[in-house]
């Protein structure tokens, strides 16, 4: 047996009925349309959603909810984040945006929060937007200081 000579089973398979192709064919005249109606003609197609006149599922359900136009969205960033980057990038003075920019934690017109979690061991001033009340405590147990913008 070769991939060349695989049959499916007996009966597994048939042709299907053309439509359209006349009366002989069985499925002429209408060509399984039925009489009339919209869904006969040529160029048939329905809104998406349509439920035949009914009223339509996404009007039957309330609206709700809003969206402020008024909204700040921050960036926002962990206590043990800052910490990483101290680690690793060896940063000992103060950190502003612009080295949260450098490396990679926030774009510079963003709007940054610092958050707190994690513990941070080095005291460093911090500056940014907001800052939660944890992350402030945080940063001045450790010696630095939460400078907000």
């Amino acid at each position: 047996m070769n991939l060349n000579n695989i049959q499916p089973a007996a009966g597994s398979t048939h042709n299907s009925k053309r439509i359209g192709r006349g009366q002989g064919s069985g499925k002429g005249g209408t060509s399984t349309k039925g009489h009339k109606g919209q869904k006969a003609r040529a160029g048939y197609s329905q809104k998406i959603g349509f439920e035949g006149g009914q009223m339509p599922l996404q009007r039957r359900l309330p609206k709700f909810g809003f969206k402020n136009i008024n909204r700040k969205e921050f960036r926002a960033i962990n206590l043990d984040t800052i910490q990483t980057l101290i680690d690793t990038k060896n940063i000992t003075g103060d950190i502003t945006r612009d080295v949260l920019v450098e490396n990679g934690l926030a774009s510079k017109n963003e709007l940054v929060k610092i958050l707190g979690r994690g513990d941070l061991k080095s005291g460093v001033s911090i500056s940014a937007d907001k800052f939660t009340k944890s992350a402030e405590e945080a940063i001045n147990k450790a010696g630095g200081k939460a400078i907000t913008l």
